[in-house]
């Protein structure tokens, strides 16, 4: 099996080269424009292959005949941590808090 994700590394690391010589020339400071280059190259790079795992992940979920069921992002808990009683004005979405 193998990791295609692990190529975005090198690819990011050279648009953030590229980016960074572009800068440095503009700012007449090469080495700034470098080393800014591949330090924000290099965090493109693994937010890109993190992404591709990630999407991969869920493209195997899918592939396994399970259904993937989202909820939206809702919580299931029955519990509340809330200090508003239930059908109580507790301020909503003005800022405002209870009636405290």
């Amino acid at each position: 099996m193998s990791n295609k994700s692990a190529a975005f590394l090198p690819i990011g690391i050279g648009v953030g080269l590229a980016v960074g010589v572009a800068f440095g020339a503009a700012i007449d400071n090469l080495a700034l424009g470098l080393s800014l280059g591949v330090a924000v190259g290099s965090g493109l790079g693994v937010a890109l292959m993190g992404f591709g795992n990630l999407k991969a992940q869920n493209d195997r979920k899918a592939s396994d005949g399970s259904p993937m069921v989202s909820d939206g992002g809702a919580s299931t808990s029955t519990s509340s941590s809330s200090h508003c009683a239930p059908g109580a004005d507790c301020g909503g979405s003005d800022g405002g808090g209870g009636g405290d």
